[in-house]
């Protein structure tokens, strides 16, 4: 019998919910401001999608932001200072992430219509227990909810890179092998994270933190620029990793068909 794909593990802010994975960028910024630190949205982006105490110790440990936090404090950075940071980012984030759950484009609809042909619904994520119970509430009374959903909390702190949110998922919904998973992200972690699990990678460009843009500033760009933004995202998630790459949430139906054929031709996540 031919296998087919029967699982599909989709990430939350950036892929599904919040256009340009804002609710973090905002909180990142902020906390860090307060320590008379400005980072870059590219410094803020870089390590998206990870637990939000690796997220913040990896901008520490950045060689512009660590040479910012010694100036400042007249040390370098310790694993306190990150608890702190990460003390102060919860109840932040936690404060504005029900103005963040709403569904990019049409993800509610995709959804139905994968779990209509039968497939398995999916999630991981770099937000807490307490983090997605906010985002799943807000994105369910928006039409909007997975099968299952997996934190890092679930999986001992072990967050993206490693692929154990996948398999959480993959045994609860009954998944079959990781070639028969496709992961669909955002990030570069939501890429090393598909390949840690031995699953397909699919990077999606719309509203993506990869692509950096909030819905109004991609509206506002000139069609030249967004295919330009767009293109460099595109290679950035090739370059994470990335088996596929969409435009959209709403071309995955027609990707899974692709990815169909690649396995009836006995292909693998593990082939290219």
């Amino acid at each position: 019998m031919t296998e087919k794909v029967q699982g599909i593990v989709l990430d939350w802010a950036g892929t599904t919910v919040d256009y340009g994975c804002m609710a973090p960028v905002r909180v990142f910024l902020e906390i860090f401001g307060t320590l008379g630190i400005e980072p870059t949205l590219e410094e803020v982006r870089a390590p998206m999608g990870r637990l939000k105490w690796d997220h913040i110790k990896e901008m520490l440990d950045m060689p512009r932001i660590g040479k910012l936090f010694e100036e400042r404090m007249g040390r370098p950075y310790t694993d306190r200072d990150v608890d702190g940071m990460h003390a102060e980012f919860e109840p932040m984030l936690l404060s504005i992430l029900p103005q963040f759950s709403e569904p990019i484009g049409a993800a509610a609809q995709v959804v139905e219509q994968l779990r209509g042909q039968g497939l398995k619904i999916g999630a991981t994520t770099g937000y807490n227990d307490a983090m997605m119970a906010v985002v799943a509430a807000g994105a369910k009374a928006q039409g909007y909810a997975p099968d299952h959903w997996i934190t890092p909390d679930s999986v001992g702190g072990r967050g993206r890179p490693y692929p154990y949110m996948i398999f959480a998922n993959m045994i609860r919904l009954d998944m079959g092998m990781p070639r028969q998973v496709v992961k669909v992200g955002d990030t570069a972690s939501d890429m090393q994270e598909a390949r840690s699990a031995g699953a397909w990678a699919v990077g999606v460009v719309e509203g993506s933190s990869m692509l950096g843009l909030t819905l109004e500033e991609k509206n506002a760009l000139k069609p030249e620029e967004l295919r330009e933004r767009a293109e460099l995202a595109r290679q950035q998630f090739i370059r994470s990793g990335a088996h596929h790459v969409i435009d959209r949430i709403e071309d995955l139906p027609e990707l899974i068909e692709v990815i169909n054929a690649r396995l009836a031709q006995g292909e693998s996540p593990h082939g290219d």
